[in-house]
């Protein structure tokens, strides 16, 4: 064997016994918790984003529906019948103005609230930075006569009137109009007058006159001028200042201009055989410029200037669609819808989708069963003056995942961010602690394990936390472990040597006893002989002591002496005399005939002893120990009951064992665990049973033995 220093044999490598799985408990739910709250996560997000696509796709759906009755609503105003009738006119050619088809069959020029209600209600106005607005515009339905409206609202100085007879147009406020069609260039001028009778300042209410047109556009008219016959046109101005600032009455107020002007060329059209088309063929050829002049030839109004904004269009629709959707525009007709404009949803700024966002979400599975996946359509029809309207949009529920994928891509960020702090943790957490104390685990069973060597000192020092050590919890425990371990050490050898002194002392004392007591078995030779008995008794008690057997031995070496044995009269005997062992108030209820046993009266004393000073332990204060005979089938059965707590299940069958007593209750030299020990070692050698069962108010010991038929049997 390999020597250590000072010549102490080398101890073996400490055997690591292979630990359960319930060593492992603590740190699988550890590792299971972190596990599961990671699953949590994802198994959080993936929800979130299969109930939030599903949602998405009900509000699309939902707004789907909602989006086309809010375009027919929007159409179905002035505003959008003007738009689905000049769907394809263009309002602006390199500064001039094409006329619009109005809603309306006609415009009533010559009332300014008509005219102005008119014109705000269609839409049909370009509005310049500045303020001023122009609607060039023709009635809807041909009979009301091939002539072009225009109003205007502006802001003018005041108007300065041409007299009756005068052909000088430059002191003259004057609207300048110039209309081709076909390539034809005709001009007109029209002056402010005065109507007969009316004057031209009606004070507060403003300047108010009409503007009668004249062929061409220059400042002087000829003297023989006749005005345009058809021609009509009204200026009405505010009476008050278009700026708070300003000061009548030479500030500029607010005006609206109303001109009904004829083109010859409708009008041939209209007369001609056959039925014209209205509006006419070449209305979109047709171009419109508007000038006022106040004084001179400057003009503070130009149509041509640049910076008009159109009308609404049915472009502008194209913000309500969401994207991926569609509207189709059909006019209806007997011999065949008329496509008028298809219009597309705008796409949003497209986020980037991660590759694997887009292939989760198609593996998605659906809320509910609703196939969402299929395009909607849906229709609806607008009637206008020129005519009826189909509309047509459908859809795609998947264009929102496109969106929705660009929120879980941006939102799979912090999932991850997430994910790296639970992993993070977790490895903070198994490596600063949890690794340690498997460690010290470890160490400790491998300990434990080999405490059974004959050298436990050697072994408590094998034991070393040294490098477990630190300022922390876990550092603090292991260096208190190890100075708890040297004391352990320390108080280990101490021990050893007083066991070894008292097993000499032991061994001196019981060699003196033994030699008395084999003198005592010459005298007592015979078995039969009870005091044999006790001197042999005694004999096993000194070899316990001596060391060269166990207590266990000793009870179950111990020989019984059978006897037929009346058990009514023995437990009455015993309930008497029950107050000199000090156990008071003890019942007994026997039967009234003899109970015949085959027992050893002795042993049997000492077993309804020990049970009868365990009942009194445990009894509740002012309650008597009943003792009951009664036989059952071949048994002789004796019940000793007392009233007091029970006996704890993981006990109940455990307390006969040797050494086991209640864990509550104090050791002392009366209570080593020995007497239930002795009780069934003694009932099992006169071929009988004891047991212990919890009744309702407390315990009861149950000890049966076999019947014998009467006294002779013996």
């Amino acid at each position: 064997m390999k020597l250590g220093p000072l010549d102490v044999p080398a101890l073996p490598p400490l055997a690591l016994p292979r630990l359960p799985l319930a060593a492992f408990r603590r740190r699988l739910v550890f590792h299971g918790a972190f596990v599961l709250l990671a699953l949590a996560t994802l198994a959080l997000a993936v929800t979130l984003l299969t109930e939030e696509r599903q949602r998405s796709r009900d509000r699309y759906e939902a707004g789907f529906h909602q989006r086309l009755s809010s375009i027919s609503a929007q159409l179905r105003h002035p505003t959008g019948q003007l738009a689905l009738i000049n769907a394809h006119a263009p309002v602006l050619v390199n500064g001039d103005i094409t006329p619009v088809v109005l809603p309306f069959s006609a415009l009533d020029f010559g009332d300014p609230f008509k005219a102005r209600q008119a014109v705000e209600m269609s839409g049909c106005a370009l509005r310049w930075p500045d303020g001023h607005q122009l609607c060039v515009a023709v009635g809807s339905q041909a009979y009301a006569g091939a002539f072009l409206y225009l109003v205007a609202d502006l802001v003018l100085p005041p108007g300065q009137p041409r007299q009756r007879g005068q052909t000088d147009l430059l002191p003259v406020s004057r609207a300048r109009v110039t209309l081709t069609v076909d390539g034809k260039s005709h001009e007109w001028v029209a002056p402010f007058e005065a109507g007969r009778g009316v004057p031209v300042d009606a004070g507060r209410a403003g300047l108010r006159g009409r503007l009668t047109g004249f062929a061409g556009d220059g400042a002087t008219l000829h003297r023989l001028a006749r005005p345009v016959r058809d021609f009509r046109g009204w200026l009405w101005q505010d009476g008050e200042c278009a700026e708070v600032t300003d000061s009548l009455p030479l500030c500029d107020r607010r005006s609206l201009v109303s001109i009904r002007l004829p083109v010859e060329a409708w009008r041939d059209q209209l007369f001609a055989e056959g039925r014209a088309p209205w509006p006419p063929a070449n209305l979109n050829a047709t171009r419109v410029r508007l000038q006022w002049l106040p004084e001179g030839e400057t003009p503070v109004f130009d149509s041509a200037e640049a910076g008009a904004l159109k009308p609404f269009s049915l472009d502008e629709l194209t913000g309500a669609l969401a994207p991926g959707e569609v509207l189709r525009i059909e006019r209806v007709r007997i011999a065949g819808n008329l496509p008028v404009t298809e219009l597309a949803g705008l796409a949003h700024n497209e986020e980037t989708v991660a590759p694997w966002i887009t292939r989760l979400m198609q593996r998605l599975p659906p809320v509910d069963d609703r196939a969402t996946s299929v395009r909607l359509s849906a229709q609806d029809t607008v009637t206008t003056p020129a005519g009826r309207y189909r509309l047509i949009l459908t859809g795609d529920p998947t264009s929102v995942d496109r969106h929705l994928g660009a929120t879980a891509t941006r939102m799979s960020w912090y999932v991850g961010a997430m994910l790296v702090a639970i992993a993070l943790t977790w490895l903070l957490i198994e490596v600063g602690l949890m690794r340690r104390i498997t460690l010290l685990t470890r160490r400790a069973a491998a300990l434990r394990y080999n405490m059974q060597d004959p050298q436990v000192d050697r072994r408590l020092g094998e034991l070393d936390v040294k490098d477990l050590g630190g300022k922390d919890e876990l550092g603090i425990l292991a260096n208190t472990l190890a100075t708890l371990l040297e004391r352990v050490k320390d108080g280990v050898r101490r021990e050893h040597i007083r066991a070894e002194q008292e097993r000499d002392m032991w061994h001196a004392v019981g060699h003196e006893i033994m030699s008395p007591l084999q003198s005592m078995m010459v005298l007592h030779p015979d078995a039969q002989d009870p005091s044999h008995r006790y001197v042999q008794r005694m004999q096993q008690a000194v070899r316990v002591l001596y060391g060269t057997a166990s207590p266990s031995e000793a009870f179950s070496a111990a020989p019984l002496q059978l006897e037929t044995l009346d058990l009514n009269a023995f437990l009455a005997l015993v309930a008497g005399n029950a107050p000199h062992a000090g156990i008071a108030d003890v019942r007994y209820d026997g039967t009234a005939t003899p109970v015949w046993v085959g027992a050893d009266e002795h042993s049997l004393e000492d077993v309804v002893t020990h049970v009868l000073r365990n009942a009194d332990r445990y009894r509740t204060p002012d309650t008597p120990v009943k003792i009951q005979l009664r036989t059952d089938g071949a048994m002789a059965v004796v019940a000793i009951t007392n009233e007091g707590p029970l006996i704890d299940v993981a006990l109940i069958d455990r307390i006969f064992e040797y050494g086991v007593s209640d864990p509550n209750t104090p050791q002392t030299g009366d209570q080593r665990g020995q007497g239930l020990y002795v009780a069934r070692t003694y009932m099992a050698k006169m071929g009988g049973t004891i047991l212990a069962i919890n009744t309702a108010d407390g315990v009861c010991f149950e000890l049966r033995l076999p019947l014998r038929v009467s006294a002779s049997v013996a």
